[in-house]
């Protein structure tokens, strides 16, 4: 017998495998052989049909037994009969390890594959996995002097030599490559250290709503200025006015 996890189905949508397990346990329960094309074999009525026929449960799923306890599982089990493929995978021929070796020009990382005297790939899920420990001198040798960091693995490789325990990561090369695709892009990034932040501050552009702020007040400003200038004309006409009257009566 084998027992395979039924996670293995939904994220290979390998759902004919479950209907080829129904119809193969029937199948052996009745005593025929069963041919089944790819596209146009089977119906989920008929294989139904054919459990009902053969006295058992239409799901094609049974209860089993703990063999420890000896209690039931709490939900039933697909059982059934399929084929199983033997692939001639043997440890022999993967066995393999590498000290350093040959490296991609464009992402200065390992080739892959035992052929090409490559590394070990380490992908995305196995670094979730080492961050889940919370390994993070492991992560950081791994993601950098071990793969594409070009100076850090020569220099991590004559500290090894001399025997001393220093490990100083730099730039992986990877982030060159996504330097450049952006570039691309026509997005220009800069690498700026912290000395050349202080000396090269950019002088900071006044925010917008500093400027409707200053706006605002040079337009109030005009506004009274105005104001003023009307007034100061009102009373010159004003007083000039008087003035012409008090001259008249003089005369």
């Amino acid at each position: 017998d084998i027992v395979l996890n039924p996670l293995g189905v939904p994220s290979r949508m390998n759902v004919g495998q479950i209907l080829e397990t129904h119809l193969g346990w029937a199948a052996k329960v009745l005593g025929v052989e069963i041919s089944s094309a790819v596209f146009d074999g089977a119906r989920e009525e008929q294989v139904k049909t054919l459990l009902h026929e053969a006295g058992l449960p239409q799901s094609g799923q049974a209860i089993l037994f703990d063999g420890r306890t000896g209690e039931p599982f709490d939900r039933p089990v697909t059982v059934g009969y399929i084929y199983i493929m033997k692939l001639a995978h043997l440890v022999d021929d993967k066995m393999h390890a590498r000290s350093i070796g040959p490296y991609s020009l464009v992402t200065q990382q390992p080739l892959g594959g035992k052929a090409q005297f490559g590394g070990q790939r380490f992908g995305e899920m196995e670094v979730w996995a080492l961050e889940a420990y919370g390994s993070a001198y492991t992560l950081q040798e791994i993601l950098t002097v071990k793969s594409d960091d070009v100076i850090g693995r020569t220099k991590i490789y004559e500290s090894i030599v001399k025997g001393e325990n220093t490990l100083k990561a730099g730039i992986p090369e990877s982030f060159n490559v996504l330097v450049k695709e952006l570039q691309s892009l026509c997005l220009n990034i800069e690498l700026l250290t912290e000395h050349a932040l202080r000396e090269e501050k950019p002088e900071e552009a006044p925010s917008l709503v500093e400027g409707l702020l200053d706006t605002a007040e040079e337009i109030t400003y005009f506004d009274e200025e105005e104001e003023e200038e009307e007034g100061e004309k009102e009373e010159s006409v004003r007083s000039g006015t008087e003035g012409a009257g008090e001259t008249t009566e003089d005369f």
